[in-house]
């Protein structure tokens, strides 16, 4: 019985300190939306991004995350002071992507943006 409880004890820790490593988020590096690798393969898949497009985007989406963390760390944990500037951001850094895309690519990636506004709109009336 020993044995069993201490078995137990060791697999519930094990657990505990792998999800407190990922943030709780399935492993997005502590972002929602994961790391600019990540983002930019998601990308990748949906638009269909040449290796150009892939090495840019990756660059515009890691000059992003440098600058979020740099806000964040400024704001002391005060997220409503720093929503403006990070909205403000977020849009930049979506223009300069559509710059880079193909017409098609350019389509598709603002009806995705339409659709996570959509459901981010959904979730803050949601709650």
């Amino acid at each position: 019985m020993k044995k069993l409880l201490l078995v137990c004890a060791f697999v519930l820790g094990v657990s505990a300190v792998s999800f407190a490593q990922d943030g709780g988020n399935g492993g997005g590096g502590g972002r929602r939306g994961g790391n600019p690798t990540q983002m930019t393969s998601r990308l990748k898949e949906k638009l269909s991004l040449t290796d150009d497009q892939v090495a840019k985007v990756t660059a515009l989406y890691t000059a992003q995350a440098k600058v979020q963390d740099s806000l964040r760390t400024a704001s002391n944990g005060d997220r409503a002071s720093v929503r403006p500037q990070m909205n403000a951001l977020r849009k930049s850094t979506n223009d300069k992507i559509l710059a880079l895309l193909t017409p098609d690519q350019a389509d598709k990636f603002k009806k995705q943006l339409a659709d996570q506004a959509a459901a981010q709109a959904a979730r803050q009336n949601g709650n």
